[in-house]
């Protein structure tokens, strides 16, 4: 199953059996709002504070996904989710609330393809029948940690991205071949890279390097070319990261279509829509993940594609204790199982 250095081959290929992705006012009015199940109209969502609105998202899209494969919460084995928020609350609470075995994880905006990765381990090895995995963001509990609170007003460089408020949580299964279905066929788990970078308002050129590494690294162990896939595509590194991290791996000798190469703070937001230099947030390769680029994989615009979602490592503490950011990179490679629909 290890192949290379840091790369899993996943044998028995799980399956990604259904999917649910809930969204804020903002995304309701992006490029991708079809590919939702559930959109709020407002960033409170009934609650009384944007962190338990960000918990209402995750149980959501929790309970999405198990109404659309017919399969109660009791039957699920473990539970793999996180977010940004300190120490991962309102995933832990959301948690509380399913009453499902839970791994609570935290890789910053990484967190969907590291759970993605640690779930098809598990479901691949026998360990499970049912997991789900997922991760979520708010953009007014999330800016508040890690820049101002929105209410502040306060002016945003052209580096900065937008964060997104949704939640993406995928169930996985054990592969049946009577099923056709979008499967998981490897993950390659990143390395922490720290070139320095300091500034919260430039995520993605903080992030971009990591990209770039467990992109080298999957090319590398699995010994493919980049034409394996139709589709290789970044989490939020924006305009700004994606361009530094195509320059990098270019650099590296792998020759990588531009036209391949993608990011989800690129797609999922309108070009009107005052985002900077795009979306970011654990919940945007998320949320693109299990809901527009798995309808797309089901509808044959792509049968192969590396998601390779990218996080900043950093926290309020040690932004304010002028530490660089460290980041991460983690890439799942997934195939659609059948005919297309």
């Amino acid at each position: 199953m290890l192949k290379g250095h840091q790369s899993w081959v996943f044998n028995n290929r799980p399956m990604i059996a259904a999917t649910g992705v809930s969204g804020g006012p903002f995304e309701a009015n992006g490029n991708l709002a079809n590919d939702f199940d559930i959109l709020h109209e407002d960033l409170w969502m009934g609650m009384d504070s944007y962190e338990k609105a960000h918990r209402v998202l995750i149980e959501e899209a929790i309970k999405t996904a198990l109404d659309k494969a017919n399969v109660q919460k009791e039957q699920v084995q473990f539970l793999f989710a996180g977010d940004l928020i300190n120490q991962i609350t309102p995933s832990s609470f959301a948690a509380k609330t399913m009453q499902i075995p839970y791994f609570g994880l935290f890789g910053a905006c990484s967190t969907s393809m590291e759970g993605l990765a640690l779930a098809s381990f598990v479901v691949n090895n026998q360990g499970a029948k049912y997991v789900l995995t997922g991760a979520a963001s708010h953009n007014a509990a999330v800016e508040k940690q890690f820049r101002y609170p929105t209410e502040y007003g306060g002016q945003k460089p052209p580096t900065a991205q937008w964060t997104v408020t949704g939640a993406g949580i995928g169930l996985i299964i054990p592969n049946d071949s009577s099923k056709s279905m979008p499967v998981v066929t490897s993950a390659t788990i990143g390395k922490v890279i720290d070139m320095g970078l300091s500034d919260p308002f430039n995520m993605g050129g903080a992030m971009a390097p990591a990209a770039a590494d467990t992109i080298m690294a999957h090319f590398r162990d699995l010994q493919i070319d980049p034409s394996y896939y139709d589709l290789i595509i970044t989490g939020d590194l924006g305009k700004i990261g994606n361009e530094v991290a195509y320059k990098l791996v270019q650099q590296s000798g792998l020759n990588i279509e531009r036209t391949h190469f993608k990011d989800c703070g690129l797609l999922i937001y309108k070009e009107d829509q005052p985002v900077q230099a795009g979306a970011s947030g654990a919940g945007c390769s998320a949320t693109v993940l299990y809901g527009h680029l798995l309808n797309q994989l089901k509808k044959g615009v792509y049968r192969r594609i590396l998601v390779v979602a990218t996080g900043a490592l950093l926290s309020p503490l040690t932004f304010q204790q002028k530490e660089s950011i460290p980041c991460i990179a983690h890439a799942v490679s997934i195939e659609f199982n059948g005919e297309e629909g």
